[in-house]
C-alpha cells in the first residue's frame, strides 16, 4: 500500500524547509546517497512570478536542493519549458536568487536519447539527464490543466521531452484526450521518479495551467514515492472522481493505481474552480471529428488583452492559429483542442468556452451516469 503524506505549509522558508525534509527523508532518505545524481523536476512552464501559482515556488525547489546537498549528493535542478528562455523563468520566479550561493547545477533540458516506452509509441526522445540520472525528485504544483483537468504528479514528468518534441507529442494524439493520457503514463513509468512532492502551499484552479488561472491558498504540502497514488490523494481532497480525470482513468484500466492510505491532515476542498469540460469525445472513431468540433470547449481570444506577441501560433502543433493584422483567428477545423495556445499565452488573453453541444452532452452525461 502507497504511503500519501499531507503536511500543512507555507512559504515561511525555516518551517518550510522543515517539512519538506521530513517528507522526502520519510519516502526516499535511504535511496538517496553521498555522490549519486539527484535531478530535481520542478513544474517551469513559462516565466511567472510566484504569486501567479503557476511554477513550482522557488523555496520548494531551495527546500530540495538543501536536503540532497546535506545528504552529500549532486542536485540538478533541470525542466523544458513550453516558452521562453531558462534564464528568464530562473530570474522572474525568483528561483536564481533562492539557489544563490548553493552548489547547484540548473540548466534546461537540451540533449536526448531514444528510449523505448512501450507499445504503440517505440523509442521516443527523452531528456538524457532525466533517464541517467540515480534519483528524480519530481515537484509538481498543483494546478488545473484545461484539457486534463489537473496537472500533478504524473502530468509534471511530460517536461522530460524536450522542446518542440511536446507539440509535435499533442499533434499525434490530435483530440484524443485518452490517447494523450496513455501517452503521459508511459513517459512516467519509462522516466519514473523516486519521489512526488506537490506544491499545494499557492495552487491554481480556473483555467490552468497558465495565466488564465486564479491563484487559490491550499496551504499543504503533499507528497508520496507513487505518483498515481498522489494524484488520487488530490482528486480525492478536490472531490473529483478518478473518472473525471484522463490520466488516473486511463491508469485504472491499465491497472496501475494503488491501495494507498493518506497520513496527516487532509483538508476537503468543495468548491476548487475546474476548466470547462473539454474530454467529451467518446463512441466510434468515425464519430470523433464531429464530436470534437461541436462538443469540446472552443479555445478563444480577448482581443483587449492579446499583445500578438506570437507565443500561441508559433506553438500551434495543428497550426490552426493565423495571425492578422491586429488580432488572431482560429481554424476550428484544423483545431486539435490540445489547448497549448491557452498554456502558453503569457497574458491571460485565451480561455476555453465551452460550446452548446458541450453543454448540452455534459448534462445528459451527468444525468444519466
Amino acid at each position: 500500500m502507497a504511503d500519501v503524506l499531507v503536511r500543512k505549509a507555507s512559504y515561511n522558508y525555516p518551517e518550510l524547509k522543515s517539512v519538506l525534509f521530513e517528507m522526502i527523508e520519510a519516502l526516499a532518505g535511504e535511496k538517496i546517497k553521498s555522490g549519486c545524481r539527484v535531478l530535481i523536476k520542478p513544474n517551469l512552464l513559462s516565466a511567472a512570478a510566484p504569486e501567479n501559482a503557476i511554477l513550482t515556488h522557488p523555496l520548494v525547489i531551495k527546500a530540495a536542493v538543501e536536503y540532497v546537498l546535506e545528504k552529500g549528493a549532486r542536485p540538478q535542478v533541470s525542466d523544458s519549458p513550453a516558452i521562453g528562455s531558462f534564464e528568464r523563468i530562473l530570474k522572474m520566479n525568483e528561483i536564481k536568487e533562492a539557489l544563490k550561493g548553493l552548489d547547484v547545477i540548473c540548466s534546461p533540458f537540451k540533449n536526448t536519447v531514444m528510449v523505448d516506452i512501450g507499445k504503440p509509441y517505440g523509442k521516443i526522445e527523452i531528456a538524457q539527464d532525466a533517464v541517467e540520472a540515480d534519483v528524480i525528485i519530481n515537484l509538481p504544483k498543483l494546478k488545473t490543466h484545461t484539457q486534463m483537468l489537473l496537472t500533478l504528479a504524473v502530468k509534471n514528468m511530460f517536461g522530460c521531452i524536450v522542446g518542440f518534441k511536446k507539440s509535435q507529442w499533442h499533434m499525434r494524439a490530435g483530440s484524443d484526450t485518452d490517447a494523450f493520457a496513455r501517452l503521459l503514463i508511459a513517459i512516467h513509468q519509462t522516466v519514473k521518479p523516486t519521489v512526488s512532492i506537490l506544491d499545494g502551499i499557492l495552487a491554481l484552479e480556473g483555467e490552468g495551467p497558465g495565466k488564465g488561472g486564479k491563484p487559490r491558498q491550499i496551504g499543504v504540502l503533499m507528497g508520496s514515492d507513487d505518483s498515481f497514488a498522489l494524484d488520487m490523494a488530490v482528486c480525492q481532497m478536490l472531490g473529483i472522481s478518478y473518472a473525471s480525470a484522463p490520466i488516473l482513468k486511463n491508469a485504472e484500466v491499465m491497472g496501475l493505481l494503488p491501495a494507498f492510505k493518506v497520513t496527516g491532515d487532509m483538508p476537503l476542498i468543495t468548491d476548487f474552480q475546474l476548466p470547462p469540460a473539454s474530454g467529451l469525445i467518446w463512441g466510434p472513431r468515425f464519430l470523433h471529428n464531429f464530436l470534437r468540433r461541436h462538443t469540446m470547449a472552443l479555445p478563444v481570444c480577448d482581443d483587449n488583452l492579446c499583445e500578438m506577441c506570437s507565443q500561441c501560433w508559433t506553438l500551434c502543433p495543428a497550426k490552426a492559429i493565423e495571425p492578422l493584422a491586429e488580432k488572431i483567428k482560429f481554424d476550428y477545423k484544423k483545431c486539435i483542442r490540445c489547448y497549448c495556445c491557452i498554456e502558453v499565452c503569457p497574458y491571460g488573453a485565451l480561455h476555453a468556452q465551452e460550446t452548446i453541444g458541450g453543454k448540452i452532452t455534459r448534462k445528459l452525461m451527468n444525468k444519466f451516469s
